[in-house]
């Protein structure tokens, strides 16, 4: 018994050393690629904007963080089958399971790693992600913001500052003599009224810069001079010589700002699952106060239709309500005319009134739904890291192919086919197809059972991919079919 015991926690120990190994890898690459996909995406944000190190560095962090529990299910997936197929590949399974121990027993201690990396994976989705998520879109807001880097290149107009249109023709190899300058000065607010033209000058930047200052050497000036009347439409021009002429643009609008990320926090995204279900109580209850908001705007309006059937009613107290109804026809024209006129504009109130609360309740639904979606997702994502184990673990000892070739193809597919069902299973609670649960449990009600039957086949030494057993398959259908003709 001791023996045996023995013997199991020195497989449990090599089976870990094992997984270990190809998960850190492929857990770091998984996480690379989302990363680099998250770079293509927002390249033209990013490029030409005079970033510092540190900002990019900080930015790569907080998106690498929102993606972990996304290259989870990937690394568990792809490192089980490199794991198991390894094992099989150099006759390890066989040899083990020639002893009497089962699949299950040597695959037990990745099935206790798998599960709390699946625990590790919803307290980090939790609660570190949120605070990740914050962070991440106030910084890739105030990098989408910011103004690009102050680049003005010979021969192109720079409308960058405000108010200036500058052109050089050439700058020298110093980085600060410029020479065929132009100047378009639009702070009047009038055009091109104020134009400067230089031959030569100087363009630099101060020791902190803050501020660039223009220095222009020989040049002239040409300016319109308005009068008081401004609908006058032809101006007298002045021209004017001037030897020196010094300009200090303030740069402090190309340097990046950041908001208050307070401002974000009440996006679904940067919520826990406490804070998620305390909204949608809020969502709830300012539903029903519209809709009671709503009856009470229009029960005035619709007093006529408050007819009392009750049948202790008495005669006398309909005929009076009769009476009431049908007081119209016994109005003048003019009255008649008074009262529907009246009546359309009661009409119109109420249903602008009712378009409203309609149009407000229907965006509450649709923040609810998007809300109960990231409630559950935070759930899924780390119930898919033992499922596609599930699925991985069973394909390695199918496969019996270990490295980074037949497993990568075969986990890339797997992961396709998982996120893809996550996709739609959320476009179809937004589009009020299924409810928010149906959605985001549908990937996981169809990889179940996947994954219940490849362990199923694994541990009875299935070939369900060899070749040979699909032809001798077809063949038969063939034969079956060529007896019933």
């Amino acid at each position: 018994m001791h023996r045996s015991k023995y013997r199991l926690k020195k497989i449990d120990k090599l089976v870990l050393r094992s997984f270990i190994g190809p998960f850190i890898v492929t857990f770091f690459i998984t996480l690379f690629v989302l990363i680099m996909q998250f770079l293509w995406k927002y390249a033209d944000d990013l490029v030409g904007k005079g970033l510092e190190w540190y900002i990019v560095g900080e930015l790569l962090f907080y998106a690498s963080s929102t993606f972990v529990p996304l290259a989870l299910p990937l690394a568990v997936m792809l490192s089980s089958i490199m794991t198991m197929g390894s094992m099989g590949e150099f006759y390890e399974l066989t040899s083990l399971k020639s002893s009497g121990i089962s699949l299950i027993k040597i695959a037990r201690s990745l099935i206790v790693l798998s599960i709390l990396l699946s625990l590790g994976s919803y307290l980090f989705a939790n609660y570190v992600q949120p605070a990740s998520q914050l962070q991440f879109n106030s910084l890739l807001y105030d990098v989408t913001e910011q103004k690009p880097a102050l680049n003005i290149k010979p021969g192109v107009f720079y409308n960058g500052i405000d108010g200036y249109s500058i052109r050089i023709g050439k700058k020298l190899s110093d980085n600060q003599t410029i020479l065929d300058v132009m100047v378009y000065d639009h702070t009047s607010g009038r055009g091109n009224d104020n134009v400067l033209i230089a031959k030569k000058g100087k363009m630099f930047l101060t020791t902190d810069k803050r501020y660039m200052i223009l220095e222009l050497f020989n040049g002239k000036q040409y300016q319109e001079l308005y009068g008081n009347d401004r609908k006058e439409t032809d101006h007298e021009q002045a021209r004017i010589n001037f030897n020196y002429w010094k300009k200090i643009f303030d740069l402090s609008d190309f340097k990046m700002t950041r908001t208050d990320v307070n401002l974000f926090k009440d996006n679904y995204q940067m919520m826990n699952q406490e804070q998620l279900s305390r909204s949608l109580d809020t969502f709830e209850m300012e539903k029903t106060s519209q809709v009671t908001q709503l009856r009470k705007f229009i029960g005035p309006f619709l007093s006529f239709l408050k007819f009392n059937f009750d049948s202790l009613m008495t005669q006398e107290n309909a005929s009076q309500k009769i009476d009431t109804v049908l007081r119209y026809q016994k109005l003048s024209n003019e009255e008649k005319i008074k009262a529907l006129s009246v009546a359309a504009i009661n009409i119109r109130n109420i249903k602008g009134y009712a378009s409203f609360t309609q149009s407000s309740i229907h965006n509450k639904d649709e923040l609810v739904v998007r809300h109960k979606i990231e409630w559950w997702r935070k759930i899924t994502l780390a119930i898919a890291c033992f499922l596609l184990f599930l699925i991985g673990a069973p394909l390695g000892a199918i496969i019996r192919k270990g490295g980074l070739g037949l497993p990568f193809v075969i986990a890339v597919v797997f992961f396709v086919f998982f996120y893809m069902l996550t996709v739609t299973g959320e476009k179809f609670a937004k589009e009020y197809v299924t409810s928010a649960f149906t959605g985001m449990w549908l990937s996981s009600a169809i990889l179940l059972p996947i994954g219940i039957y490849l362990t199923y086949k694994a541990t009875h030494d299935s070939v369900i991919f060899n070749v040979e057993t699909y032809i001798d398959m077809m063949k038969g259908f063939g034969k079956i079919f060529i007896r019933r003709r």
